[in-house]
C-alpha cells in the first residue's frame, strides 16, 4: 500500500486505512500491507529536534501520543482499529499495518509496532520494533521478542519486521526459524540500502518479501509542523515536493523482483506470489533447517511480552 498517511490525524488515518483495504480487496488482493508507522506517520521531525527539553519537540511528541492507537489486549474489535478490522473481515483479507502504538490510553510511551490482522478482523500478531535507531529512541521505547512470530493465514505463513531490524542478523535468524513463506518488511523510505536488505532477506530466508514504503509530500504535513526548519530525515530533506518517495516492491525467494520498486507515485500496488516457490529454493539452502549447525551455534530468544516490571499485589484496585 503506497498511499499517503494522514499525518497526526488518527481518526482520518483509520478511515483511510479501511478505505484502502476495501479498494485493494476489490482489486483482487488477499494480503494488504502498509508501511512502518503508517498510522499516524513516521515522526521524521525528531532528527532535527533532538535537543534536551526542546519545547517544540515536546509539543510534537505529545501530539503524536494523542494520535496513536491503543490496541485491544484480546485482539478483537474493542480498539480504535475497528473500521480496519471490519474492512478486513468484510473483504476476507489479511492486513499488515504499521502503527504508532500507545500501550495504554494514559501511557507516556510509544512503540513502533506492526499489527497483523486476519481475515476475520482479529489480531494474529503484534510485533514491537526491538531497537529504534538513532534519534528514533526519543520517540519509541524498545520492543520485546513476543512478536517474533510467523502465523498461518489463508495466504501462507506470514511474519514481519520493521525497518533496520532487517540489518540485525540474530533477529533475521529468529524469524527464519519461524519458517516464513511471506515476510512483510515495513520501511519509512526506500534508499538502495533498504532494497538490498529486502532482497538479501528473501535470498537468505527463502521466502517472498513484501516491502512497503511510505510516500509523503511536504503538503501532507500540517502547516505548523511544516513550518519547522526540517520535517524530513537528514539535512537534505526538501522544502517542497516529496519527503518520502515510496519504493515499495516484492522479492521472490531467489532474490529476484516479482515487483520492481515503484517510486514517486501514490498507488495501490499488486503482485502475485508463487508461495510454493520457497520449497524449491530450500533444496540447497535452509538456514534454520538443514543448513544450520545447532551443534556449534545456539540462539535463545525470550518471547515474553515485557511490561513495566511493576507488580501490583492488589489487582482488584483498578483506579491506580
Amino acid at each position: 500500500m503506497q498511499q499517503p498517511p494522514s499525518v497526526l490525524d488518527l481518526r482520518t488515518g483509520i478511515t483511510r486505512a479501511a478505505q484502502y483495504v476495501a479498494e485493494a480487496a476489490e482489486g483482487g488482493a488477499d494480503l494488504v500491507v502498509f508501511p512502518e508507522t503508517w498510522l499516524t506517520c513516521y515522526p521524521a521531525w525528531v532528527f532535527g529536534l533532538a535537543g534536551w527539553r526542546d519545547p517544540v519537540a515536546q509539543r510534537w511528541y505529545a501530539e503524536l501520543l494523542c494520535h496513536s492507537v491503543v490496541l485491544d489486549d484480546c485482539g478483537g474489535f474493542g480498539d480504535g482499529l475497528g473500521p480496519v478490522r471490519e474492512a478486513a473481515r468484510d473483504a476476507g483479507v489479511t492486513v499488515g499495518l504499521g502503527v504508532n502504538e500507545r500501550p495504554h490510553e494514559a501511557s507516556g510511551s510509544l512503540y513502533n509496532s506492526f499489527v497483523l490482522i486476519g481475515p476475520d478482523g482479529h489480531t494474529l500478531n503484534v510485533h514491537r520494533k526491538l531497537t529504534p535507531t538513532h534519534t528514533e529512541r526519543i520517540v519509541w521505547a524498545a520492543g520485546d521478542g513476543a512478536g517474533l512470530r510467523a502465523v498461518d493465514t489463508p495466504v501462507g505463513r506470514v511474519g514481519g519486521l520493521v525497518c533496520w531490524e532487517h540489518f540485525h542478523p540474530l533477529v533475521r535468524h529468529a524469524m527464519h526459524a519461524r519458517h516464513e513463506e511471506i515476510h512483510l518488511a515495513l520501511w519509512p523510505d526506500m534508499p538502495e540500502s533498504h532494497v538490498i536488505m529486502s532482497r538479501a532477506y528473501a535470498l537468505e530466508g527463502r521466502c517472498h518479501v513484501v516491502s512497503a514504503a511510505s510516500i509523503v509530500s511536504v503538503d501532507d504535513v500540517p502547516d505548523d509542523l511544516r513550518a519547522l526548519y526540517r520535517v524530513g530525515v537528514g539535512p537534505d530533506a526538501p522544502s517542497e515536493g516529496l519527503l518520502f518517495t515510496g519504493g515499495s516492491h516484492v522479492v521472490a525467494p531467489d532474490g529476484s523482483f516479482v515487483l520492481d520498486p515503484v517510486y514517486d507515485r501514490a498507488a495501490i500496488l499488486f503482485a502475485t506470489l508463487e508461495t510454493d516457490r520457497r520449497y524449491r529454493e530450500v533444496t540447497d539452502l535452509d538456514v534454520a533447517g538443514h543448513y544450520a549447525r545447532p551443534d556449534v551455534f545456539e540462539l535463545r530468544i525470550d518471547t515474553r511480552r515485557l511490561g513495566s516490571g511493576v507488580e501490583f499485589l492488589h489487582p482488584a484496585d483498578t483506579n491506580g
